[in-house]
């Protein structure tokens, strides 16, 4: 298929345009028609403002079905869509407006007159706002318009949305990714996962990210299914819709809450032919106990925000826990060592992957783009990672996670891995910590099971001396009720690192 991404999609629509899209458990139900003709209308107030191609539309709004529209309709008259997380303040807005420049920002009806200083002050020459009950000045204002009949779209190497990435060192850099960047990675997901038109996917993502948004809707579009769409995960609505969904794409976390719930089990999952889990690694506790609690194996799989989705397990054969399985087809992934060398098979070592699905560079960014890419088009993830014999693609940890102590490299997700697997311990995170003889000590954050009796550092300690090298063994740990979490349910080792920074000074 070739041509933009909204083409590709709305060829992908049902013959029976009746046929539901997206339908909310408060009641609310778009068909494919309503699609089109909403999302028409909403195009036809950007264009009268000047959208078109080249042109940025930034977004910072709550969950809504009609935030769907509002994305279908950016891709129509072919602007580049740019989502914003919701958690973001006045100051980080104010640097991503000023960064991206776009010609409409989008925000929330109940910050309208805060968004309205921010977006003037940046130059954004339209404001418009959009709420979660079918209001705000968009709605409002394209309610009566005729939709949107442009013809001048984008071709497939166009920009077609820019995400900034969580910027957990330094200011958040913008991904430019093209039309064909979505499109292709669309297409590889549907075929991969088997998408078909009578799949129901249960949505409690947030849709500013690329899993809920490119991947999860995406997904949708393109083979024509539909989806319950919910504003936020809710681990007993979940267990109350799952009879009614097939497919569910989720964050570790979703999965770990799952499981406390007394009534999840096989029985709501009856119809479900697949779960899969993204966003931040998968504890293999919680990947043997998912599969032996309701009998469905999770889909782990491996992307970033430059690239989309990477890897996956196979929907028919084998998923391995602590595994992302294996390249997708027309992705090339290989790891490598400080000098640029593949390594062998087993070895840990730098991960880069190239293909159709790489973006093109980071807004503005000529130097940071340069930096990130490899002569032959390699594009350097800074995640660590390995084969195993059988070609399964782990991911260790993130380049910067890496401790070196003592001279010698401790890659953190081995630690974890045993530390999880101890009695008492709900999780962990491993850290490297400024040390004075060292340079940096190893430090386990841990979250008790039971924080009224805690284990304790000696048995900790013990347990792990079988395990684990002596310099892997952390040289202290911390308890703590929970580990710091950003919206996709990663945890913040950089606020880890600056909370116990000063452990090991003199």
């Amino acid at each position: 298929m070739t041509g933009s991404l909204y083409e590709q999609l709305r060829a992908a629509f049902p013959a029976d345009l009746e046929r539901p899209f997206l339908q909310s458990p408060a009641g609310r139900r778009y068909s494919y028609r309503d699609l089109d003709l909403e999302s028409g209308r909403l195009a036809a107030l950007l264009a009268d403002l000047g959208a078109e191609p080249g042109e940025r539309i930034a977004v910072q709004v709550e969950k809504s079905p009609e935030a769907v529209l509002l994305y279908f309709a950016c891709l129509r008259v072919g602007a580049i869509y740019l989502p914003l997380n919701t958690a973001y303040g006045p100051d980080e807005l104010a640097y991503f407006l000023s960064d991206s420049r776009p010609l409409i920002f989008v925000g929330r009806t109940e910050s309208a007159d805060s968004d309205a200083a921010v977006a003037g002050a940046a130059g954004v020459p339209a404001l418009l706002t959009l709420g979660t009950a079918r209001d705000g000045s968009l709605w409002e204002l394209s309610r009566e318009r005729a939709p949107f009949d442009g013809e001048d779209m984008p071709g497939p190497n166009d920009l077609c949305a820019l995400l900034y990435t969580s910027g957990t060192t330094g200011r958040s850099k913008g991904a430019m990714l093209t039309q064909e960047n979505l499109a292709s990675n669309a297409r590889t997901l549907c075929e991969l996962w088997g998408f078909h038109r009578g799949d129901v996917l249960l949505h409690a993502l947030p849709i500013y990210h690329t899993h809920g948004l490119f991947v999860a809707i995406n997904c949708v579009l393109l083979s024509g299914s539909s989806m319950i769409f919910l504003p936020a995960f809710d681990a007993a609505e979940i267990v109350r819709l799952l009879p009614s969904a097939s497919v569910m794409m989720g964050v570790p976390t979703f999965y770990t809450r799952l499981l406390r719930h007394p009534e999840f089990g096989s029985d709501c999952c009856r119809n479900m032919r697949l779960f899969i889990s993204g966003s931040a690694p998968l504890r293999s506790e919680t990947f043997e106990a998912f599969r032996d609690r309701c009998g469905h194996t999770i889909l782990e799989r491996y992307g970033m925000t430059e690239t989309g989705m990477n890897s996956s397990n196979p929907l028919e054969g084998e998923r391995r826990a602590g595994s992302v399985g294996f390249a997708l087809p027309g992705v090339d992934l290989r790891i490598v060592d400080e000098d640029g060398q593949v390594v062998s098979k087993g070895e840990v070592g730098q991960l880069e992957v190239r293909g159709p699905n790489v973006f093109e560079g980071y807004w503005r960014n000529p130097e940071k783009t340069g930096e990130a890419f490899r002569g032959d088009g390699f594009f350097m993830t800074g995640d660590l990672a390995c084969l195993d014999a059988d070609g399964y693609l782990r991911i260790v940890g993130r380049g910067k996670d890496l401790i070196i102590s003592g001279g010698l490299n401790v890659y953190p997700k081995e630690v974890e891995s045993c530390i999880d697997a101890l009695p008492g311990v709900v999780e962990s995170a491993v850290i490297g910590l400024p040390h004075p003889d060292f340079g940096e000590a190893v430090a386990a954050v841990i979250v008790p099971a039971d924080p009224s009796r805690p284990p304790e550092e000696r048995e900790i300690l013990a347990a792990l001396q079988d395990s684990l090298a002596k310099f892997k063994q952390p040289k202290c740990i911390f308890l703590r009720d929970e580990l710091p979490r950003n919206a996709m349910g990663k945890v913040q080792k950089n606020t880890l690192r600056e909370d116990y920074a000063k452990t090991f000074e003199d």
